[in-house]
């Protein structure tokens, strides 16, 4: 749109006899000027440019900024663009912030993703049918995608200091790709439920106390 304004703009100029090398002198300086003021907007005028020829980024899409910012693209402008939350919370983003900052586009390819809930199980603990608790846990939720190819899995990933640490990977539905945090209130809340179910202990903190003897009498004497 732009480019074809500069073109016209050029083409009636030439057809009025106007001289273009005094104008391109004059716009030179005035374009150094204003280049110093207003380089932050000029810097968010082509940094808009880019995203829109790029198609890296588009309105709908689902991205997570650097600074944790997590919503969908609403509307994308020359200046900024329009992320809104979760919370319904419309923020405006500098244009030159997806540009020269890390931008994690959570549909840019495919509207599915896994996510990974973390859980732990007291010392002790069957791992084989915390498994099987977890894995029920995950179909019983209605956002878990039904794939043989993607079905839901469970890792052990440590020892902790009160518990053995575990994390529930399962691939979502499209839809609810956009809402992280009421997943993981639904698939925690499903673990719960089943670990009850199995009566799998989850952990507290613990702590062992040890008793020296032999210490001196500190009682007053007569």
């Amino acid at each position: 749109h732009y480019l074809i304004l500069s073109i016209g703009f050029v083409l009636a100029a030439t057809a009025l006899g106007i001289d273009l090398t005094k104008l391109a002198i004059v716009g030179g300086a005035l374009g150094i000027g204003i280049g110093l003021g207003l380089q932050g907007i000029v810097n968010n005028f082509f940094s808009g440019l880019i995203i829109m020829l790029d198609k890296s980024l588009k309105v709908g899409d689902f991205i997570e900024l650097s600074d944790g910012l997590v919503g969908e693209v609403i509307r994308i402008n020359i200046r900024s663009t329009i992320v809104r939350t979760n919370d319904n919370v419309d923020m405006l983003i500098p244009n030159a912030e997806f540009v020269s900052s890390r931008v994690t586009n959570w549909t840019l390819e495919e509207n599915i993703r896994r996510f990974r809930v973390p859980f732990s199980v007291a010392y002790g603990s069957d791992k084989n049918l915390v498994r099987k608790a977890a894995i029920e846990a995950a179909f019983s939720v209605p956002l878990t995608l039904e794939d043989k190819a993607r079905a839901p899995s469970v890792w052990m990933t440590g020892f902790g200091d009160s518990s053995l640490e575990f994390v529930l990977a399962v691939w979502v539905v499209s839809d609810a790709v956009k809402r992280p945090s009421h997943m993981m209130s639904e698939y925690l809340w499903a673990i719960d439920d089943a670990f009850r179910q199995y009566k799998i202990e989850i952990p507290f903190p613990q702590r062992d106390l040890h008793l020296r003897s032999g210490l001196p009498n500190t009682e007053n004497k007569e």
